[in-house]
């Protein structure tokens, strides 16, 4: 079995791995340069879409941005999945708002900006203060502002009438501020057959927009109401792959952030966490195969590594640690790699993070010291 990955980064690279002892060949489709290359060594092996269409069994994408007319050609190949509807809902905040809304899956009110007399109108109906984000591209905080007080709205539309004008069909998404608890994530798969597997919930920490810290929790509660969203948002798309939603967590209760339609940052976990890796299941379902289990197997952190391209040599010598670096050219702020973190048990989790913490530099990886700084008092 041959799948093509639309996109040469790292989730294609993950694929790759997850791929060989199930003897699925992995090629990736750079689609800035029109390029096939191999997704660990980025050796090119052809150019032109055309060409990898033919080479491949199966189409699918590690990212939601991707320009419409690769995606036109891709879906009339009969060999794209998930399905073209559901990367443009996870890379267009419109579209993927209205999913959420046909799916039932509760989500923050929001209006859609093209003019400024949107933003008041949008002012007037959501109310402040409010967070706003470009329909089009941006991710891990880019793209977005936050909307406090009236007299601010004078001062920030320049800037996003500029991103506005930027592209022909952008726009921006203006969304209720959620005072949420945490943020969390469900990463899952559906197969062709409409069967689902789901891994536990993510207990997610950012900062400066950016996915630091993934911890794999425990909470049936929670636990039930996004597998009740999830499957009613893949059902809708007659979704078939891995699936992740973003959730905040209000006192209880999930409000859908975004969808990603695709592997996600926040269940990198699951390679050494749970039975079945996200990557493995996702060519399971794109590829016909059944699901494998998604069973947590030991308690299980992630670690962004952000523009670093080294480790200290001690992390090697904690147990329970596992480096993956994604052979990228070092740049700020840039996801290079991540340390996944296993233990037997929560306590010898919490306490080998904290060994950790003792050997990276708390600047370079603020969420993990700001969780070991929270934990001493228990520990």
């Amino acid at each position: 079995m041959h799948v093509l990955v639309l996109g040469a980064g790292q989730l294609a690279r993950m694929m790759a791995l997850a791929g060989a002892p199930l003897n699925i060949q992995i090629s990736a489709f750079d689609v800035g340069s029109g390029n096939i290359v191999h997704p660990l060594t980025l050796h090119i092996t052809g150019h032109g879409l055309n060409n990898a269409i033919k080479q491949a069994d199966v189409i699918t994408a590690e990212f939601e941005h991707i320009p419409h007319e690769i995606l036109t050609v891709c879906e009339q190949s009969g060999k794209f999945l998930p399905s073209v509807e559901a990367i443009k809902a996870g890379g267009d905040r419109r579209l993927e708002k209205a999913l959420l809304d046909e799916a039932n899956a509760k989500n923050a009110q929001y209006f859609v900006i093209n003019t400024r007399e949107d933003l008041d109108a949008a002012i007037t109906n959501i109310g402040l203060p409010m967070v706003l984000k470009s329909a089009l591209g941006g991710y891990d905080g880019k793209g977005q502002w936050r909307l406090k007080e009236a007299s601010q709205a004078e001062l920030i539309w320049p800037e996003m009438e500029a991103c506005i004008q930027a592209t022909p069909t952008q726009a921006i998404v203006a969304e209720q501020f959620v005072p949420f608890d945490r943020e969390v994530s469900l990463v899952g798969a559906r197969a062709k057959d409409g069967s689902i597997a789901v891994y536990p919930l993510a207990e997610n920490v950012h900062i400066n927009g950016v996915l630091s810290l993934s911890t794999a929790i425990d909470d049936p509660a929670l636990q039930e109401q996004a597998l009740s969203m999830f499957a009613s948002v893949a059902a809708r798309l007659n979704y078939v792959g891995v699936l992740a939603l973003e959730f905040f967590d209000v006192q209880g209760t999930l409000l859908v952030n975004e969808i990603a339609p695709r592997v996600h940052n926040s269940g990198h976990w699951t390679q050494q966490g749970a039975e079945t890796c996200q990557f493995e299941n996702h060519l399971r379902a794109v590829c016909g195969l059944p699901l494998g289990s998604t069973k947590l197997l030991r308690p299980t952190a992630m670690i962004n590594i952000l523009g670093e391209d080294n480790l200290p040599e001690a992390v090697m010598t904690i147990e329970g640690c596992h480096i993956h670096w994604y052979g990228k050219e070092k740049r700020a702020g840039r996801k290079m790699g991540h340390i996944n973190v296993s233990a037997d048990y929560n306590a010898q989790l919490q306490r080998t993070l904290c060994c950790l913490a003792e050997v990276l530099d708390a600047t370079t990886y603020p969420a993990l010291h700001h969780f070991v700084q929270a934990l001493k008092p228990t520990l």
